[in-house]
């Protein structure tokens, strides 16, 4: 790492409490970020992906800032955001891995994302873990191993936890509180239903400092009440009032349907939940027909997505709104992100299923039994499921020419190429994580209608993905941007 970064990071410790030093160094990182995005391009991609990477980095580092400027952030979670967060895994991360790639040969997988419990106090219409009471949970040993193995293997301090409901996880008297607290040099991003986050909660969050919860809603009262249950909203909105009260980051989640799409493309929206709630972040993520019921029926229609896709880019550039939608946002990610594959990442379920994909829900590897016969995680990397996927994003992106990548707005392969996802999760027997796995392989309506899905996006993308990226004036990118 350069002497410039490690002063930056330095930096960090007096940024805390310094708002001076803080603005100094929010804008030094990201003039670091667009020298080493745009103007190095260490991996050659389309210079409008590279773009797109820097309008996120630039959004994020202001939706920080605006925080600490309202007071939303406690010197607790400041150290945790500063030195963690943009130390550790945002900034420095990115030199961590450059690194790692000089000694080793290839890019590591970034992260992971960790559902240590199935169980819920929530039954959402179509949830794609199919969630409920069921005791279903990683022993405690077995899921701080697995954050100490990524650590170790990859120089990984960045974790996703979803479920189930992660609050309600408790092994041996531990709970998410002692994975976070035992792994202080990581940050945490965890998916909660927001309705445990009471004040004593919220302060337990504050304490830690390395938990960021993203809270999921619909929309407003109405739509979040109608898939989550009567009531939920209040406790959703008294959660976040607790959270702003304490000085803890948070931010939302939203599964985006064709019932709510219309609303959150709002500016009533997201100025409700980014501007007067305080939250710094949004997630949006489609509805994936897995899980409990899964149904066509919920999908936004393409035409619909692409319009999202148009209003989200235009918020994180106008607005500085760091927005990312799990799918419309692929191309700051380089594509598809699953299956380990480099700067990527992979799932772990309650039962230790070790998934491509948190919503590719097949495995042919399992964490628990791979320590028993004492392998690590880097031998679930080699799977059979695992290497075809990364097989199809490196033909379809890596390593083609740069003007010929495949279209990054249509990227997930089993949203927009089932058929493909199809024939991997067949050809390697990959198994199910939930009885509705098993029965949309082998639902014909089901496979046909994904495919068609597809097909419908890459019609309706191709000519934004080839003028707009492929083939971007690279002067008109950098006065735009």
């Amino acid at each position: 790492m350069t002497r410039g970064v490690n002063a930056l990071l330095k930096l960090g410790e007096v940024a805390i409490t310094n708002r001076y030093a803080r603005k100094f160094l929010l804008n030094s990182i990201e003039r670091r970020i667009y020298e080493d995005l745009i103007e190095k391009n260490p991996d050659d991609r389309p210079l409008k992906v590279q773009e797109d990477k820097c309008l996120l980095g630039k959004a994020l580092l202001h939706s920080i800032k605006r925080a600490f400027d309202r007071g939303l952030v406690s010197n607790q979670t400041a150290r945790g955001i500063i030195q963690v967060f943009l130390g550790n895994v945002f900034f420095g991360g990115f030199y961590k891995r450059r690194k790692f790639i000089e000694k080793h040969g290839f890019k590591p997988p970034m992260f992971i994302t960790i559902s240590p419990i199935k169980s819920c106090n929530l039954r959402c219409k179509g949830c794609y873990a199919n969630a409920d009471a069921t005791p279903r949970k990683l022993p405690y040993d077995v899921f701080d191993g697995i954050i100490r193995d990524a650590k170790k293997l990859w120089g990984a301090n960045f974790f996703v936890i979803s479920g189930g409901e992660p609050l309600m996880y408790r092994d041996k008297g531990k709970t998410i509180l002692d994975i976070a607290k035992t792994h202080d040099d990581c940050f945490f991003l965890m998916y909660t239903n927001g309705t445990f986050i009471d004040e004593k909660m919220a302060e337990s969050l504050a304490s830690v400092g390395n938990i960021t919860p993203a809270v999921s809603v619909e929309g407003f009262k109405e739509e979040t009440d109608a898939r989550r249950g009567e009531g939920v909203y209040e406790k959703i909105l008294t959660a976040m009032k607790n959270l702003r009260n304490v000085g803890v980051p948070f931010g939302i989640s939203v599964t985006v349907t064709k019932d709510n799409l219309g609303l959150i493309m709002t500016d009533k929206f997201i100025d409700f939940y980014l501007n007067e709630q305080g939250a710094i972040y949004g997630w949006y993520f489609h509805y994936m027909p897995i899980g409990r019921r899964y149904t066509l029926e919920l999908l936004p229609s393409p035409e619909d997505r692409v319009k999202l896709l148009h209003k989200e880019w235009k918020l994180v550039k106008e607005k500085d709104v760091f927005l990312v939608d799990f799918w419309n946002s692929g191309t700051a990610s380089d594509g598809c992100i699953s299956a380990a594959r480099g700067g990527g990442y992979f799932y772990i379920d309650w039962d230790g299923n070790i998934c491509p994909c948190v919503f590719v829900p097949y495995y042919l590897d399992n964490v628990i039994e791979l320590y028993k016969n004492g392998k690590n995680l880097s031998d679930a990397m080699q799977s059979e499921l695992f290497k075809k996927i990364r097989k199809w994003q490196s033909e379809y992106g890596y390593e083609r020419p740069r003007n010929e990548v495949g279209n990054w707005l249509r990227q997930c392969p089993i949203r927009d190429h089932y058929d493909v996802m199809h024939k991997i999760l067949t050809e390697t027997n990959a198994k199910p994580n939930d009885p509705s796995g098993e029965e949309a392989l082998k639902d014909k309506e089901y496979v046909r209608g994904l495919s068609t899905y597809g097909k419908k996006i890459e019609k309706l993308t191709k000519e934004t993905w080839e003028k707009e990226y492929l083939f971007r004036d690279p002067e008109k990118m950098q006065n735009d941007f």
